[in-house]
């Protein structure tokens, strides 16, 4: 694709005119619009499994990572009538969520500005039964990358006792997410629950290294474990989308070795080698769906530690 002002393309028969394919969408890179378009259309045929079926959230970036941004949820009204979307009821109103599950759909994404790829963890089917969990490790500023890989492998070995497989992948920012496979049984409110339920043991484990705190000023020094983004509506950057920061970093699965290795840094994967890598190292996050973890051992065990908590009237 060339970068020219405007051009009109098709996509396993769908035609879309892409605007703007000149403009820099990361300057210290001298990357456009139009390398983002083709960044997308290449990673397709890889990241569409990820997303089908999900419902998706808008994050757009119209001038690039250096102007404004906003999230979109509603389905704009000027998208081509191929663009699918379905809809979700929240308590108040009903949002209708692009469904992103063929590469035409993706490339028009791209077109809006749409650099990362924000994606439920249900799917529409069962759209209140995730079929994913997420840990999300967030460095507090100032925390080097080797003390989020060692939360990492302790939340690995945490699981692990629970016989739970997670799936590491690079955030694409400073930190690290775990994707936990699930089976579709679960509620949101259910996942949450044990996931803080794990987070907890890993604080305990390890406190002066991670913590749960929300609030920044408390998470100085530490690694902040977010199991908050298991929520119902909330969304997670999905294998191979790129990120708003230079160097254009891409979200890369990695293999536990990996991490037990620490030989990288989030940078290292980005929009100019995340398709060599897949070439030389495969799809590392192709199984992902072949696990579906029980969380009935942990939903056991919040309930065995709930018991033994009793309240006496008048208090302590």
């Amino acid at each position: 694709m060339n970068a020219s002002d405007k051009e009109m393309v098709e996509i396993a028969g769908r035609v879309l005119t892409l605007t703007n394919l000149d403009k820099t969408f990361w300057p210290e890179q001298q990357l456009t619009k139009s390398h983002l378009i083709k960044y997308y259309l290449d990673i397709a045929p890889v990241l569409l499994p990820y997303i089908n079926n999900r419902p998706l959230v808008m994050k757009r970036y119209p001038d690039g990572i250096t102007g404004e941004y906003f999230y979109q949820k509603e389905c704009p009204a000027y998208a081509p009538d191929w663009v699918a979307t379905h809809p979700v009821k929240h308590s108040r109103k009903v949002t209708n969520y692009i469904v992103c599950n063929d590469a035409a759909t993706l490339v028009w994404l791209a077109g809006q500005g749409c650099l990362e790829i924000h994606a439920w963890l249900s799917r529409v089917e069962d759209i209140d039964y995730p079929d994913l969990a997420v840990f999300d490790l967030d460095p507090a500023e100032g925390v080097d990358f080797n003390e989020v890989l060692q939360v990492a492998l302790l939340v690995r070995e945490v699981l692990q006792a629970y016989g739970i497989k997670g799936f590491p992948k690079t955030s694409g920012a400073s930190g690290l997410h775990i994707f936990i496979p699930l089976e579709t049984k679960y509620t949101f409110p259910e996942v949450t629950a044990a996931m803080k339920f794990l987070a907890e043991i890993i604080v305990r484990a390890y406190p002066r290294g991670v913590t749960t705190e929300r609030s920044i000023s408390k998470r100085r020094g530490k690694v902040y474990l977010d199991y908050l983004q298991n929520g119902r509506g909330k969304t997670m950057a999905f294998p191979y989308s790129l990120r708003p920061l230079p160097g254009a970093p891409a979200s890369a699965p990695l293999t536990w070795g990996e991490v037990a290795e620490r030989r990288f840094s989030p940078a290292d994967f980005n929009m100019r080698n995340i398709l060599a890598r897949v070439k030389n190292v495969g799809d590392l996050y192709a199984g992902l769906f072949n696990e579906k973890n029980s969380l009935n051992r942990v939903i056991r065990n919040q309930s065995v530690v709930k018991d033994r908590v009793t309240v006496r009237p008048g208090g302590p």
